[in-house]
């Protein structure tokens, strides 16, 4: 067989004739992302595999009640990070929500046109910035103003 590349290391290997549409390598950290993809694909698509998730994790974390408080008495840097990461989110969920100039450019706005005075003539590419379409050539060329 025909070696093929594993998605998640990049290395070549012989796929197993057992499996069809096999993409990863046998690598376990290969393996272990393999699963986690599919982990997240099934969360984001299945009500009940991710009901049942969020039924084993309360499971859980009621069967070993302190956990948080002494990972974050074992990890102070973890918990330093982490205060200083909510300080900046609350910071930026009470910051007045205005547009920049940049994103404010990104939306259309059909009464925003002027006119512009510009001599770029000649073939150019139009590559939409939000929507999904496919870019356009077009040719800007000079009209004379006495063409009716």
């Amino acid at each position: 067989m025909e070696q093929i590349q594993c998605v998640h290391c990049g290395d070549f290997f012989d796929p197993s004739p057992r499996h069809k549409n096999q993409t990863a390598c046998q690598k376990l950290e290969c393996q272990r992302a393999k699963k986690a993809a599919w982990q997240r694909f099934k969360i984001k698509t299945d009500p009940d595999y991710q009901a049942g998730k969020k039924i084993s994790q309360q499971k859980w974390l009621k069967a070993n009640p302190d956990y948080w408080k002494q990972y974050r008495k074992n990890h102070p840097e973890y918990t330093e990070r982490n205060r200083i990461l909510q300080s900046l989110r609350n910071r930026k969920n009470r910051a007045p929500k205005t547009f920049s100039n940049t994103e404010a450019s990104l939306i259309a706005k059909m009464d925003a046109s002027k006119p512009y005075s510009f001599e770029t003539l000649g073939q150019f590419w139009l590559i939409p910035v939000i929507a999904k379409m496919d870019a356009s050539k077009v040719n800007i060329v000079k009209i004379p103003i006495y063409y009716q």
